[in-house]
């Protein structure tokens, strides 16, 4: 297909990315609006004071609240339109601003575990299918069972037993800037990427493993060896490149799961990202920051399996034609 078809390609799959980011910001603005709770009597409660029902209608006044839901959604999107998130009910920061400052830190958390993820889960997924029905393989495979079995926050619990309490090679938790120690800011790093990673691994492994013995059943691989190209090359050039498209598609995915799926990481590590200040807008019905943070989230999650279907119809154009 040439490249007027790509292109179509292309035009299709962002108008579907961005009527999913128009429906996911409507579903987030009207569950928040449904499920229980006033921010306006949660904020004047704050203390354990008791607040007037007059000084909680002045409240709800100046947030907008006693507006009609129609109306605020209006007035919501009239905001996104004009790149303004609003401001935070607590202290009326900007959000925008302060998920400038977070969303960073999460972001390097998951593409570092990403990295982890493909640097050791791509060669041994391929080893382990090369080895199949071997010790290699059933050793490997028995371990990513493991890995996947295991829930996040206990792999984090059991590394900062070992790694942090018991042998002191690294700090508990905590955050570091890149600014002020770049050493330090990557020792801290380390164990919640590696946190991240051990499952996606695992699950890379296993997809990949899966995916290179498909392919080396093909009969255009038996062909490849039967003109005299070495093992290295059918390998490298054909098998490895052809097993990648399913990899990447489940990558793709994980690493958007990732983008919210990284709230008991950050808690047990410390890290300053951007779920933590999720949970903390949502146990204050902070209908700025939840929606805010939920919009750039759900954005990211669209944004990622986009590139990936590109990348993927750039592996196998074929996709292209369905």
């Amino acid at each position: 297909m040439g490249g007027g078809g790509l292109t179509t390609y292309v035009a299709r799959r962002v108008l579907i990315a961005l009527g999913l980011v128009y429906i996911v910001t409507t579903i987030v603005f009207l569950v928040l609006h449904v499920i229980p709770g006033d921010p306006a009597m949660l904020l004047l409660s704050g203390g354990g004071v008791d607040p007037s029902a007059e000084a909680v209608a002045e409240l709800r006044r100046k947030l907008g609240l006693d507006q009609p839901i129609f109306t605020q959604y209006i007035d919501y999107l009239a905001g996104l339109l004009q790149g303004d998130l609003g401001n935070s009910f607590q202290d009326d920061h900007p959000v925008a601003a302060e998920i400038a400052k977070r969303l960073p830190r999460t972001i390097e958390l998951i593409l570092a575990a990403a990295l982890l993820s493909v640097l050791t889960g791509l060669p041994l997924g391929t080893l382990a299918a090369l080895r199949q029905g071997g010790i290699t393989d059933r050793s490997l495979s028995l371990v990513a069972g493991l890995m996947l079995s295991v829930p996040v926050f206990v792999t984090g619990t059991l590394l900062v037993l070992v790694f942090a309490q018991k042998l002191q090679w690294v700090p508990a938790g905590g955050f570091v800037e890149w600014s002020r120690d770049p050493i330090r800011h990557l020792i801290h790093l380390l164990m919640p990427a590696v946190t991240i990673a051990m499952g996606l691994s695992a699950v890379i492994f296993r997809m990949m493993r899966t995916t290179v013995l498909e392919t080396l059943q093909q009969e255009w691989v038996r062909t490849a060896r039967a003109k005299g190209l070495s093992g290295r090359s059918v390998l490298l050039r054909h098998v490895v490149r052809n097993a990648l498209g399913p990899v990447l598609t489940v990558l793709g995915l994980h690493m958007g799961t990732l983008l919210g799926g990284t709230v008991l990481v950050e808690y047990v590590f410390n890290w300053p990202g951007l779920s933590g200040f999720l949970v903390v807008a949502v146990e204050t019905r902070d209908y700025p920051e939840v929606q805010g943070i939920v919009l750039v989230i759900s954005f990211l999650f669209i944004l990622l399996n986009l590139l990936v279907d590109l990348l993927y119809s750039v592996l196998d154009p074929r996709i292209r034609l369905e």
